[in-house]
């Protein structure tokens, strides 16, 4: 049975790379039946927040990782280990594949004139008994990692230092803690980040020296921006959390996120978990940077959007609709307003007209629509409002009339309308929103947008 891990570290945020990497790793263990394994790198005290760790857990339930799955085991922490980590440095000690060094950087650089060479190997056979611990890696050959994305990857041996295990205070490195967990935890799968292949070698000797195995290694693409730069959270929108709170839609994340660096093999891009998920092969990731491109993952997300059956629609606004606002009122214009947003978040600014006294005020949307003329166009709309039949049809034809006697088209003459009525220039069909409204509601609103247009002449 495969067992895959995912072991990010506590940063305050998830990147949507490690989402990416989690979700390929879940596909592995529903595809085989095996487990999903979380594990949080929490030996960095700095770091080592509960409310960091719970974050992990909760955007990782989002995309529909978790602990409700017999798929999933976790989380385990690696600092619940170091007994574990300081025994495997105690046998590589025992059985000559570790040594004892007690030399400080400018030790190396005094004795190879170069601050950029690595260690020279100074300690190797003087027997110390205290200080850092040093792996003793091959001075020949090579170090094969056999990668399911990358293929075949060698790394000459003696381009290898004898790397640190151990700190002079006694403390594993990760290096060395991340092969006894995957050990402990009998993991047999490692897909993660290109960024840690450089780590492979070592951590693949590691494993052997240890007497075990290495699992399937396999190096997913990184991720960039447009302007082809991997995704940083200094310069770049890359935060799970971010995309949740802004009212994306988990399974058209999801679907996003696994299509960067693979894909079904088809030229389908909008499909469910449930169809990705057996199509998956780690073989078929490719090799070349994946962008993150968000206006596509805004059009993804209108899509699932537009699926969503009404009632879940409905439900799914939930977080952007005031608890005061009136949900019958929000049921009449859902349709409407279900065929026009991207993301949840935009809901608000589609609807809020409905539940407030007055519009919301914005000075450019009036700008825009009071040009020279708009006060006819709303007293003459006015006026026909107070007897026409209340219906969009009709209510759009009293419009049109208006504006054929003020020589404009329905286009030009519906823009200070809608701005008087919703505050904004776009939104809802203008006629539907009148309707749901109500005729003194609208009137009044028209009313006082003329009074706003007579204070300022």
């Amino acid at each position: 049975m495969t067992r895959v891990r995912f072991a990010p570290s506590p940063t305050g945020m998830f990147h949507v790379g490690g989402a990416r990497s989690a979700l390929f790793n879940w596909a592995i263990a529903e595809q085989s039946g095996g487990t999903f394994v979380l594990r949080i790198e929490d030996t960095d005290a700095a770091r080592n927040r509960p409310e960091w760790t719970e974050g992990i857990i909760s955007a990782l339930a989002w995309i529909g990782i978790n602990g409700g799955s017999p798929r999933f085991e976790g989380p385990y922490f690696q600092s619940a280990y170091e007994q574990q980590h300081r025994e495997a440095a105690a046998k590589l000690l025992k059985d000559g594949k570790a040594y004892h060094c007690t030399c400080t950087r400018d030790d190396v650089k005094a004795r190879t004139g170069s601050e950029h060479q690595g260690y020279d190997g100074h300690c190797r056979d003087l027997g110390l008994t205290e200080g850092a611990v040093r792996f003793r890696t091959p001075d020949e050959g090579v170090t094969v990692v056999d990668d399911k994305v990358r293929g075949r990857v060698e790394f000459p041996n003696s381009a290898m230092e004898d790397f640190v295990i151990v700190r002079g205070d006694g403390s594993p490195l990760f290096i060395l803690a991340n092969v006894v967990d995957d050990m402990e935890m009998r993991i047999d799968h490692v897909v993660r980040a290109e960024e840690h292949l450089s780590n492979t070698p070592k951590q693949q000797l590691l494993w052997k020296a240890l007497g075990a195995e290495p699992p399937v290694w396999a190096h997913v693409p990184v991720i960039v921006n447009e302007k082809r730069q991997k995704l940083s959270k200094r310069r770049d929108k890359v935060a799970l959390e971010s995309y949740r709170d802004e009212g994306y839609l988990a399974e058209a994340m999801v679907n996003y996120l696994m299509l960067l660096g693979w894909g079904p093999g088809d030229d389908r891009e909008i499909m469910p978990w449930s169809e990705m998920m057996p199509l998956f092969r780690l073989e078929d990731v490719n090799q070349a940077p994946a962008f993150f491109d968000e206006k596509k993952l805004r059009a993804f997300n209108g899509e699932y959007i537009r699926a969503l059956p009404r009632e879940v629609f409905a439900a799914r606004c939930e977080p952007w609709l005031d608890p005061s606002w009136d949900r019958s009122v929000f049921a009449r214009v859902a349709d409407l307003v279900q065929t026009r947003v991207a993301v949840l978040s935009e809901v608000t600014a589609n609807v809020d007209f409905l539940f407030l006294d007055e519009p919301v005020f914005d000075q450019a949307s009036w700008d825009k629509a009071m040009k020279p003329g708009a006060a006819e166009i709303l007293a003459g709309y006015a006026e026909r409002l107070e007897t026409v039949s209340w219906d969009p049809d009709s209510l759009k034809t009293a419009l049109e009339e208006v504006g054929l006697a003020h020589g404009l088209k329905l286009g030009k003459a519906q823009a200070p309308v809608r701005v008087a009525i919703t505050g904004r220039t776009v939104g809802l069909p203008l006629f539907e929103s009148i309707e749901v409204l109500g005729r003194e509601r609208s009137l009044d609103r028209l009313r006082t947008a003329l009074a706003r247009l007579s204070e300022a002449s």
